[in-house]
């Protein structure tokens, strides 16, 4: 379930470099930042750095206490985010491949 949320993140993350309404925006940083929560929250026994990640990205995009970056500024950081996302799923893609190799 987690690598469907990650997937649908970064395609959610990816059109707001489209030019959309503002409501867009607000809605895809409450659902970051409800995303990244639940990621933090999954990856406490696994990765006390993964822990640390997810929590940096859930304050960034929660839509309480905007943080005012510019619109050049968030689309960087709306594509570096979708990389990492990406980046994270790729590994777990790969193991369970090996896994079922051996088998």
């Amino acid at each position: 379930m987690e690598k469907a949320i990650k997937i649908i993140l970064v395609l959610l993350l990816l059109a707001c470099l489209l030019d959309m309404p503002y409501g867009y925006f607000m809605i895809v940083r409450f659902l970051a930042t409800c995303s990244f929560l639940y990621f933090s929250y999954n990856s406490r026994n696994r990765n006390n750095n993964g822990v640390i990640l997810y929590l940096v990205l859930a304050l960034l995009f929660q839509p309480i206490f905007k943080i005012t970056l510019g619109r050049f500024v968030w689309n960087l950081v709306d594509v570096v985010v979708a990389i990492i996302l990406l980046i994270s799923i790729l590994p777990k893609m790969n193991a369970k491949k090996t896994i079922n190799l051996k088998k």
